[in-house]
């Protein structure tokens, strides 16, 4: 679930079914994409590498409807992705004792065994593939619509943080994208890739913070209350599985702070007013007020392990144990970075397109191919 209004998001797909994807509504005529760039922006969250799940998909998107001879058409925008590397042995054996912290549990009670248990079904990371492609999407509106980029990156795992001076810039792309980790600070995550290595061989995983920066975006986007950006960013930024906590600019930092401290003050200066400092992270009461969004999302450390849980027969109700298996991430942040920064650009272009629609502000946005 994406809150937003004008691009409604329905992923569909389970983790070891024959694809997954999504249907975007509300995008516009006249955007121009390609396959291209959606299979760019899926490789960055491909399973597969020495730190990440072994699980091999190519996740090569096709679209299905919704684009013609390179633009959007303004219909139903269908992405799909093939599963090609499924085995569902692991979970064929364990598919009455459920896993200690992931949804097998609360799955069972909701759907009363009927729901799909392999993998995780779509309660699965696997389902993550859509909202990818649908950002997409998404990061070319807000570029063409304002020059907003959005850029996701860990900030820490296992508790090593991460020192990142987040620039709008072709060289902070790559630093994030040639990382194995998706951080662009080299000593932190050289430290990080030897805990990743550690907890594996010793079975078990970590946990992470993936911290997400989105540059010129204009002021006066949010409708609050209910429909404030922050709102709006931190119901759907909850939406990806094992996400456990979200911050906006400085987040718990300022319940142990004075006012004094942590106020953004407003200067005077040629053209508009600015702002000085961003503690707020890019929004007040709701709505944005021209700096950069910051937001920081914290991941729990993935639940299958290797070492030995207690879990619970269900046709017996007898206590017995359980060893992870299967093919799994020994921690989520690297795989979760780009989705962060997709679930974001999706937030943003809604809000775009909704102040549009309205001409909010008095602004009078328009796209590229928009004549006048």
């Amino acid at each position: 679930m994406v809150f937003t209004r004008v691009l409604r998001v329905s992923l569909f797909g389970e983790s070891h079914g024959p694809a997954v994807g999504v249907v975007l509504k509300g995008v516009p005529p006249g955007v121009p994409i390609d396959v291209d760039t959606i299979n760019r922006a899926l490789e960055r969250r491909r399973p597969g590498g020495r730190l990440a799940s072994p699980r091999k998909e190519p996740d090569r998107a096709e679209i299905l409807s919704g684009v013609f001879r390179g633009r959007t058409t303004g219909g139903p925008l269908a992405i799909v992705v093939r599963n090609r590397d499924v085995d569902s042995s692991f979970y064929e054996r364990i598919k009455y004792t459920p896993r200690p912290g992931h949804g097998d549990l609360v799955a069972w009670y909701r759907y009363g065994g009927y729901q799909d248990y392999r993998g995780g079904g779509h309660f699965s990371g696997r389902r993550t593939v859509g909202l990818v492609a649908a950002g997409a999407v998404a990061a070319r509106i807000i570029e063409l619509e304002s020059g907003t980029r959005v850029y996701g990156y860990v900030k820490s795992i296992g508790g090593v943080e991460a020192t990142v001076k987040p620039e709008d810039t072709q060289e902070f792309r790559r630093a994030i994208d040639e990382d194995p980790l998706k951080c662009p600070d080299p000593d932190a995550s050289e430290r990080m890739a030897r805990l990743v290595e550690e907890a594996r061989e010793s079975g078990d995983s970590l946990g992470s913070v993936v911290e997400s920066v989105a540059f010129n975006v204009p002021p006066g986007l949010g409708d609050p209350p209910h429909w404030g950006i922050d709102a709006s960013l931190g119901g759907s930024l909850f939406s990806i599985p094992a996400a456990k906590a979200v911050e906006i600019g400085l987040g718990l930092g300022f319940a142990g702070a004075k006012g004094s401290e942590v106020v953004d003050e407003i200067r005077g200066g040629s053209g508009s007013p600015r702002i000085v400092g961003n503690r707020a992270g890019g929004i007040n009461a709701g709505i944005t007020n021209g700096m950069p969004i910051i937001v920081r999302v914290a991941f729990k450390p993935p639940s299958s392990i290797r070492k030995r849980v207690r879990t619970v027969d269900l046709r017996t109700l007898d206590d017995v144990e359980l060893a992870g298996g299967g093919r799994h991430d020994p921690v989520i942040g690297p795989r979760a970075a780009p989705v962060v920064e997709a679930v974001m650009a999706l937030v943003i272009a809604d809000h775009m397109l909704y102040a549009k629609s309205q001409r909010l502000g008095g602004v009078e946005w328009r796209m590229p191919w928009e004549s006048g």
